[in-house]
C-alpha cells in the first residue's frame, strides 16, 4: 500500500513538473503588452530615496569622516595628488593653475568588514552634528507616562 501511494504521488508529481516545463514562457522584452506600459529595456534609472542617500553620502557623511583625525588614521589610507613636478613632460600645465596640495584620504582598500568601523563612525558623526530635539520625538517620547518618565 505505502509503495502505491508513493507510486501515485511520484507519478503525479511527475506529470505536473513536465507540464510546467513545457509551456512556452514570454521574455518581458517580447511582451509588446508590457513594453506599452514601460519600457523595460531602458536605461535604469535611480530612485528617489537612492538620490537621497547618495547625496547625503556624499555632501555631508564624506565630508564629515575626512575632517575626522581618529577616523582618517585607523580606516582611510592618504592619497597624495600629483604634483606638477611628478608631472611628464608630455603633460602640461595650463597658465595660472595652481599646485594642487590638498590630501585626501580613501576608505583602505585591504581591511575586513567589522561593525566597530560603523560604530565609531557614527559616533563621529553624530558629535559633529547639530541635534535637534525641538523638531524631534524625543521630547514627547519621554514624557509619556509608560514610555519616559
Amino acid at each position: 500500500m505505502k509503495q502505491l501511494k508513493l507510486i501515485i504521488t511520484s507519478s503525479l508529481t511527475m506529470a505536473m513538473l513536465s507540464a510546467c516545463g513545457t509551456s512556452t514562457v514570454v521574455a518581458p522584452s517580447q511582451n509588446s503588452a508590457l513594453n506599452s506600459i514601460t519600457d523595460s529595456n531602458g536605461k535604469e534609472k535611480s530612485g528617489y530615496m537612492q538620490q537621497g542617500l547618495d547625496s547625503w553620502l556624499k555632501d555631508d557623511w564624506t565630508p564629515t569622516m575626512e575632517q575626522n583625525e581618529e577616523i582618517r588614521t585607523k580606516y582611510m589610507d592618504k592619497v597624495e595628488p600629483k604634483s606638477s613636478k611628478a608631472m611628464s613632460k608630455d603633460e602640461a600645465t595650463v597658465e595660472g593653475q595652481e599646485e594642487t596640495t590638498e590630501v585626501k584620504y580613501v576608505e583602505k582598500k585591504d581591511k575586513n568588514f567589522t561593525l566597530q568601523e560603523y560604530v565609531d563612525k557614527s559616533a563621529a558623526y553624530f558629535e559633529v552634528q547639530e541635534r535637534d530635539l525641538e523638531g524631534s520625538n524625543v521630547k514627547k517620547m519621554q514624557s509619556m507616562p509608560v514610555i519616559g518618565k
